[in-house]
């Protein structure tokens, strides 16, 4: 069974251009529920753009809190 948490990043270009490099690996935030969330930050290349990475995300884990997929909802 999978849980859907739903987070809202805010991450300048500049700030990712960090996790580009590799110098950082994770992001790390706070779901909408409450919870912390860390997952490879890798898996928000495609949703970058010129001025970073803005919006409200669907995170979907497995029962382990592992990371099943994401999407962008807003």
């Amino acid at each position: 069974m999978s849980q859907t948490l739903i987070v809202d990043l805010y991450i300048s270009a500049d700030d990712y251009l960090q996790h580009y490099q590799g110098s950082v690996k994770y992001v790390s935030c706070e779901s909408r529920d409450g919870r912390r969330v860390q997952f490879p930050s890798g898996i928000l290349q495609r949703f970058v753009t010129r001025n970073g990475i803005r919006g409200s995300f669907s995170l979907e884990v497995d029962d382990n809190f592992k990371l099943i997929g994401i999407r962008r909802i807003a």
